[in-house]
């Protein structure tokens, strides 16, 4: 996924969703090695895997007016001890990224690489 692609698509919406999403993205990047973009404008939403497939997906960020969440692939399935898990989803759940502290925790790193983990185990990886 080229930069500039994400770059226009998030400049579509207010400065400080932007700009939050710009933050996370460069998170998640620095957090999950060699992670893949795929950007659906139609969806508003850029997931975040190792592969083209729905079941290679680690997790996607999606936006709105007003912010952001951050849905995990099978999140139900996921240890979530501190409770960042919203949503009623029988499957997949969600992070609401309010701030920047929202993703800096110590919490929801250990639920991003529980979700890696999650990924490698289910792919034999």
């Amino acid at each position: 996924m080229a930069n500039s692609e994400i770059i226009n698509f998030l400049s579509g919406y207010n400065e400080n969703v932007s700009a939050l999403a710009l933050a996370l993205r460069e998170h998640l990047i620095k957090n999950l090695p060699n992670i893949q973009e795929q950007l659906d404008v139609k969806a508003r939403l850029i997931g975040y895997g190792y592969g083209p497939k729905y079941a290679d997906t680690i997790c996607a960020m999606i936006l709105s007016k007003t912010g952001i969440k951050l849905g995990f692939y099978k999140g139900t399935e996921l240890p979530d001890p501190a409770k960042l898990f919203k949503g009623a989803g029988k499957v997949h759940k969600h992070v609401e990224i309010k701030t920047v502290s929202d993703f800096k925790s110590t919490d929801f790193k250990k639920l991003l690489l529980a979700a890696l983990k999650a990924y490698k185990e289910r792919t034999k990886m």
